[in-house]
């Protein structure tokens, strides 16, 4: 992320869990990492695209997200044809999440 011009401050802690549920993610949506960008969550391993669009587009959502640690992500051995979604939830835990990104394709 700082390689594509994001300043970023790392804080490492032992257990995000109260971080997450702060923040709202929903808990199958859970990663290793949680970022804040500005008014946005950010979850896992979400490639810079979806955050670009995220950025761009400003949509009424929480946060996005990357369940998991899918192979080809960043940090997973990047590839950027590998194939996985990019989820969109929402503030009010009655909206289940939606595909906002479409990695890979």
């Amino acid at each position: 992320m700082q390689q594509a011009g994001f300043k970023i401050e790392v804080k490492n802690m032992d257990d995000l869990s109260l971080t997450k549920k702060r923040y709202g993610v929903p808990a199958q949506l859970e990663a290793c990492h949680t970022a804040v960008l500005g008014k946005y969550i950010i979850e896992g391993h979400v490639p810079l695209q979806a955050i670009e669009k995220l950025q761009s587009e400003e949509p009424n959502v929480r946060g996005i997200a990357v369940a998991g640690m899918p192979m080809g992500s960043l940090g997973m051995g990047y590839d950027p044809e590998a194939r996985y979604d990019v989820m969109s939830f929402a503030v009010s835990k009655t909206n289940k999440p939606v595909v906002f990104y479409e990695a890979g394709k």
